[in-house]
């Protein structure tokens, strides 16, 4: 394949940034706008009735929801009469703090409760429906990634993703009407399909860049669905700002911003062709698969293409896409399974998503001023944006295999070092500055490594009627993953304290020698290639599966799998 003339280069720029847009950018913005910072102010202190002073107070309307329910400091808007202290029938001693808005959305539960029924939740029940709508989006995206694989067999990868951003729109619509209809269940909704549409779209995305791409091109086109899942992060910490959508009076916008990216694919993505591999390998239409090709890379002879997808569909028997059970029975693509699920899990288990989600607290933990963690935690998804950029360029010089196993590798010493330097911020003055630089070095090792291979891989090392199955494995492992750490970071942070991060330095370790000695490096090379050099290696020649007629696995085979999965 020759040269993409100048036309078609951004043709393939566009196809990028618009499947970018409904894909992976939507998981991105969900993750972080679920923690969008914000500068609020807290109440700290008992109430102590002061003489007013004219033109020195601030007044605090708090909507008349009674402040005993509440033990720990809540979030309040500031109705500012002039300078000086601020008031709450009387003045009362406060401070800034660095906050997300979801207390403004705990501050709706408990005042939507209030009207209800005339009394305020307790805590603890807030706290309870809180995880609960933190906890629906990764059940939403594991539904989501389960039924992605038979949608994108069924209807073609273009199209679920174009149908997918109405649930993203729907879901906007819900919560952006949950204040005036004056119901958080509502939210609970929009959260859910938000998390349907975050799994679908996410494993459908990466298929279909990676079906659309050259071969020259197809690990810097591939990885764009980790640029896209960063920048999703970049903008929810943006556009969560006070000063932007994160002040309390327009947090339901904040929070149906999901339908802006995806009323944007909605529109153009049609204009674009479904994917080349899909129309030939899966639907056996060669013209069709011509045509795609010559509207994305140019009018010229793609015969050799053409041929390589032939060569891919002879060796499935122009069979359909096989279900995750039949995949998970074959031993030839044992290796693949293996790595497909450690990048799935390693995504979560290496503590990326943790250090996202909590980030306010290790940043002030380590030490930073309050008012200026929310810009740290800008720079810091701006520094993986960066990174991942960076990694698009060295993934088709210096392969997969080095950039992930090095990666790897240096965010184990990243964690390891920062479980050192945070035991000792209380001790050293510096050491909290140590704390951050470390942040910033782990989340570079993971954007210019792991971060953009792990989203590469499982689109490259399984053929065409393996490939929606093995993300539907990937998928649900992943958001599974997300689900686990969400539920039990909080408690590991307070039985372990800094020491969790140790864990998550052993996991990457693992990862690490997983990685050396099980992936084959599939740079430049067709999925055909990649799956006979797996089939010539001898790793598993001793945990091979042997399947009884009616396609049921021996009692026997149970330790093999135990053995071999991890």
């Amino acid at each position: 394949m020759g040269r993409l003339n100048q036309f078609h280069l951004k043709v393939l720029l566009l196809l990028i940034v618009v499947t970018g847009m409904g894909g992976t950018f939507q998981h991105g913005l969900n993750m972080s706008l679920i923690n969008a910072p914000s500068i609020s102010c807290l109440l700290l202190g008992a109430f102590k009735p002061k003489e007013k002073t004219e033109g020195q107070k601030r007044k605090i309307n708090l909507k008349k929801i009674p402040l005993k329910t509440f033990r720990r400091p809540i979030p309040v808007q500031l109705d500012v009469a002039g300078p000086g202290g601020f008031m709450v029938n009387g003045d009362l001693p406060g401070c800034c703090w660095c906050l997300d808005y979801s207390e403004y959305i705990k501050y709706f539960i408990n005042e939507t409760w209030l009207e209800r029924h005339g009394t305020a939740m307790e805590e603890q029940v807030i706290k309870a429906i809180w995880s609960v709508i933190v906890s629906v989006y990764p059940i939403g995206a594991m539904c989501g990634a389960l039924i992605a694989g038979q949608l994108s067999v069924r209807y073609g990868r273009r199209n679920c993703l174009v149908l997918n951003n109405i649930v993203a729109i729907v879901g906007a619509i819900i919560v952006g009407f949950s204040r005036m209809a004056k119901s958080f269940e509502m939210i609970l909704v929009a959260r859910f399909l938000y998390g349907v549409n975050s799994g679908n779209g996410m494993n459908i995305h990466c298929m279909y860049l990676m079906e659309c791409s050259p071969k020259k091109l197809r690990g810097l086109v591939t990885i764009t669905t980790a640029i896209f899942n960063s920048l999703g992060k970049c903008l929810g910490q943006i556009v969560g700002l006070r000063e932007i959508l994160g002040s309390e009076s327009v947090w339901p916008l904040l929070m149906a911003f999901n339908a802006i990216p995806a009323f944007i694919q909605l529109v153009i993505l049609p204009w674009f062709p479904e994917s080349p591999r899909y129309l030939l390998i899966d639907k056996g239409n060669r013209a069709l698969s011509m045509n795609a090709l010559q509207r994305l890379w140019g009018k010229r002879d793609f015969s050799q293409e053409l041929e390589e997808m032939q060569a891919e569909r002879t060796v499935t028997r122009g069979e359909r896409s096989r279900s995750v059970w039949e995949l998970c029975k074959d031993p030839s693509v044992r290796s693949q399974l293996i790595i497909n699920m450690m990048m799935s899990l390693f995504i979560q288990l290496s503590g990326i998503n943790a250090i996202y989600s909590y980030a306010f607290e290790i940043f002030y933990a380590a030490g930073i001023p309050e008012e200026t963690i929310p810009y740290v935690s800008i720079g810091t998804g701006l520094i993986e944006t960066l990174t991942l950029l960076i990694c698009g360029f060295f993934v088709e010089r210096t392969g997969r295999k080095t950039l992930l196993c090095g990666g790897l590798g240096f965010m184990s010493l990243w964690t390891g070092l920062f479980t050192v330097t945070f035991s000792l911020q209380h001790l050293v003055s510096w050491m909290p500055y140590c704390s951050l630089v470390i942040i910033f070095a782990y989340v570079l090792s993971y954007g210019l490594g792991p971060g953009g291979v792990a989203m590469i891989l499982p689109s490259e090392i399984f053929l065409q009627s393996d490939r929606p199955a093995g993300y539907v494995i990937n998928g649900f492992l992943n958001w599974f993953g997300l689900f686990l750490i969400g539920m039990f970071f909080p408690f590991m942070v307070d039985g372990l304290g800094y020491l969790c991060f140790l864990i998550f330095s052993g996991v990457c370790l693992v990862f690490t020698l997983l990685g050396y000695f099980i992936l084959v490096e599939t740079r430049g090379k067709t999925p055909l290639e990649i799956s006979e050099e797996f089939k010539n290696r001898k790793f598993f020649q001793n945990a091979m599966l042997h399947v009884t007629p009616n396609g049921a696995l021996p009692q026997s085979t149970v330790e093999i799998i135990m053995s071999t999965a991890f």
